[in-house]
């Protein structure tokens, strides 16, 4: 069986110009270079450039229900998601789209079914992209189902941010690595100084890095955007990853993957000292 051994994800904003509000093509076309058959790509996005792409076309956004809004920009934006990943990653690779939602990771065959396809593309020379299914979730539905399998004692994948479907899928195929591509160049102590960076948080056992990480996450707060968890989230998610076997890197979506995955370039990186 073929391996997945480098999981990426990338957040919404990383993808956007922020000062433009448009999509960052220069990201893109980095990122598509990057890719190659034995990664997966877990990519946000859909929403919001599904929102710039209506208010581009239609010279105004959307004032309904919040909630159907962000369902109405995903399905547009999903098209425009993926059409933009085809156009930038080398044309002798295909590109699959898998859209999951946590009811996928919650029951066995479904998640089963997930790790083969996943599995597959790595050998058939594609790339799968991974992206939460937003346009058929149902919040209220999504919470219900959770906690009735709570209620039965079981431990839940909620994917409440692609930075958790990140990590379940690396622990899922077992990947060396993942990398969470973001607008930072990682950890900070303080947000506010530059200096602070944390390189590594690399521990001897599992102990350890428990603590270290929960010990980092004081010094985190905020989100860049509403709706997303920020630092805090982002470490509690790659340390499940990390409880995996794999070596989280948390570093700016400028530097090319193989830079942050050498080392040559500032990153925080998570996980157990490799002997």
């Amino acid at each position: 069986m073929n391996a997945i051994d480098l999981v990426i994800k990338i957040g919404s904003m990383a993808l956007i110009q922020r000062d433009d509000g448009a999509i960052d093509y220069n990201i893109f076309q980095r990122l598509g270079d990057d890719l190659r058959p034995g990664m997966a790509l877990v990519t946000s996005g859909a929403t919001e450039i599904g929102r710039l792409d209506y208010l581009h076309r239609t010279g105004r956004e959307l004032s309904g229900d919040p909630e159907q809004d962000k369902t109405d920009y995903a399905a547009q934006g999903q098209i425009v998601l993926m059409d933009t990943y085809r156009r930038f990653v080398h044309p002798e690779y295909g590109v699959r789209q898998l859209l999951v939602e946590h009811t996928h990771f919650n029951d066995p065959t479904k998640r089963e079914h997930i790790r083969q396809l996943l599995l597959r593309a790595a050998g058939q020379d594609c790339i799968p992209i991974i992206n939460y299914n937003d346009p058929v979730s149902d919040e209220e539905m999504r919470k219900m189902e959770l906690a009735s399998r709570r209620r039965d004692g079981e431990e839940v994948v909620e994917c409440v941010d692609n930075d958790e479907t990140a990590a379940v899928i690396a622990s899922l195929v077992g990947a060396k690595t993942l990398v969470l591509l973001t607008g930072t160049e990682g950890i900070y102590l303080d947000r506010s100084d530059p200096s602070t960076l944390v390189r590594d948080v690399l521990c001897d056992d599992l102990p350890a890095l428990r603590a270290r990480v929960g010990e980092l996450m004081t010094h985190c707060d905020g989100a860049s955007r509403a709706g997303a968890g920020g630092a805090k989230a982002k470490l509690e998610y790659a340390l499940r990853a990390a409880e995996h076997g794999s070596r989280v890197i948390i570093g700016h979506a400028r530097h090319h993957v193989s830079a942050l995955v050498g080392g040559a370039v500032p990153c925080t990186q998570i996980g157990l000292r490799r002997v």
